[in-house]
């Protein structure tokens, strides 16, 4: 029996091992997940394939007829009784003949009461930081990764899986990722000196890294490379924690792409947008820039941001400066600056009141962390002819092992506008806007062909080819072209 839930385990146990200073409600998560994967095994193929045609079959046959095993010792009146005790006894059986499945249940339920016993009675021992502290494993390139780095626990879920779409020569942005041993270790990496400046030297030698990949240069004017730093732990916490978009940017590399695009409105929204990021990592509310737009909107008859003028966009972009300005946050100006901000914001919205809330409503372990993704940024927001949007391999709705796109995409606007729910968006495949009762000519693959078909590709691939299970995935398009 196959099980991509259990081999997800394995590989988290099997790293899990390798490093020092793991916590004991880590392992409570792994076992509880192993637990979990044992018990969707059971379901899978066992309760779903025989419950069915077991109620069918019982439905035929009178109580003489049953194999003694399956007869209580007293006689049961009551039909549906007799016919769970029956259907227990048969998926009982089933399983004791599945080899090993019956005692790893077991051995996993005596694992657990173990760890459960050990936590209530066993004080947490504090471990000495900086002997446990690897900066060899503190970052690392998304390719190639570094060695023993290549797993979930470090890497995280997200970065784990964009090294694997790199690997099988996905069109990944360039990038770096902070791993979770950083986070780990922020005390020493913080107000230690030298773990501190060798911590730097690392970003800026990846950064470095980068800016040959891009053909773009960090803090350029002239030709500005700009990232995205987001979150990254080893068990999904979806919109629990900070991210920031277009890092790196300030008032003169806006004039900078102005002059190199010719096109004003985005560069001032691309300054809109990381000013947005980075107020709300400061305690700002969405809320408090929405007012801003909206107030913007209704004054100048502009129903949608797209519509403003570039000169609109600059005093919307300036008001949203002022905002953050006057609730007493200081803007950091330089780039290498604003990078080293966004990282440890995004460690910080680790214990934030919500990420904390999730992780305690979804019994998940404050212990493991989060890495940090940093990559180049790719532009949704350039113009009519980008986009971004995300989309599923299959129908969410219904099962199937056939391959369908379907999800939502938003031209001239970035991800977090799609996921975020700020935006109209539109459905991705043909097929989707058929059944949704949309207008079909709105789709992706009506209107950007050459993405559409590119993606559907990607997703043939990992599914039929790699035999990945259906994906979840976000995608950015700077134009209708996939060159």
């Amino acid at each position: 029996m196959s099980s991509l839930e259990m081999k997800r385990q394995l590989d988290l146990l099997a790293h899990s091992l390798e490093i020092k200073g793991f916590s004991f409600t880590q392992y409570l998560d792994i076992f509880r997940g192993f637990s979990q994967a044992v018990s969707n095994i059971v379901n899978d193929n066992f309760n779903n394939i025989h419950q069915d045609n077991l109620s069918r079959i019982l439905g035929q046959v009178p109580a003489e007829r049953l194999m003694d095993k399956y007869l209580p010792s007293e006689e049961v009146g009551d039909r549906e009784k007799l016919e769970h005790r029956v259907t227990e006894i048969f998926l009982r059986d089933r399983i004791a003949s599945s080899l090993g499945l019956q005692q790893l249940d077991l051995f996993l339920s005596r694992i657990l009461n173990t760890l459960y016993q050990q936590s209530h009675e066993l004080p947490v021992a504090t471990l000495r930081l900086l002997l446990i502290y690897d900066p060899q494993k503190a970052v690392t390139p998304l390719y190639p990764v570094k060695k023993d780095l290549s797993d979930i626990i470090h890497l995280g879920n997200k970065g784990l899986n964009l090294v694997k779409l790199r690997d099988l020569g996905m069109p990944v942005p360039p990038g770096f990722i902070i791993t979770t041993e950083v986070f780990r270790c922020r005390e020493i990496v913080d107000n230690y000196p030298p773990a501190k400046k060798n911590f730097e030297d690392q970003v800026a030698l990846e950064v470095a890294a980068v800016e040959k990949l891009a053909r773009k240069t960090f803090g350029d004017p002239n030709n500005p490379l700009l990232f995205s730093v987001r979150s990254g732990s080893s068990i999904s916490q979806p919109g629990m924690m900070d991210t920031f978009l277009d890092v790196g940017i300030n008032e003169a590399i806006v004039l900078g792409l102005i002059a190199r695009t010719g096109n004003e409105w985005f560069g001032w929204d691309t300054y809109r947008r990381f000013l947005q990021s980075y107020g709300m990592a400061f305690g700002l509310l969405r809320n408090d820039f929405d007012a801003i737009i909206d107030d913007f909107k209704q004054r100048l008859g502009v129903p949608y941001k797209k519509d403003f003028a570039g000169q609109q966009m600059k005093a919307i972009t300036m008001a949203y400066k002022s905002l953050i300005q006057d609730s007493g946050i200081e803007i950091e100006l330089s780039p290498f600056g604003q990078l080293h901000v966004a990282i440890q914001k995004v460690f910080d919205s680790w214990k934030t009141p919500k990420a904390e809330t999730y992780r305690r409503i979804m019994s998940i372990s404050d212990d493991w962390g989060t890495a940090v993704t940093v990559q180049a940024m790719v532009f949704g927001n350039f113009s009519s002819k980008s986009g971004a949007g995300v989309f599923f391999t299959h129908n969410p709705r219904w099962s199937g092992d056939m391959v369908t796109l379907w999800g939502d995409f938003s031209p001239g606007n970035q991800g977090e506008d799609v996921v975020s729910g700020l935006v109209s968006t539109y459905p991705v495949s043909i097929k989707q806007a058929e059944i949704e009762n949309r207008p079909k000519d709105t789709a992706l693959e009506t209107s950007f062909p050459a993405i559409y078909q590119t993606m559907r590709d990607w997703a043939n691939e990992l599914f039929y080819e790699r035999h990945w299970s259906p994906q979840e995935m976000e995608f950015t398009f700077e134009g209708p072209d996939t060159e």
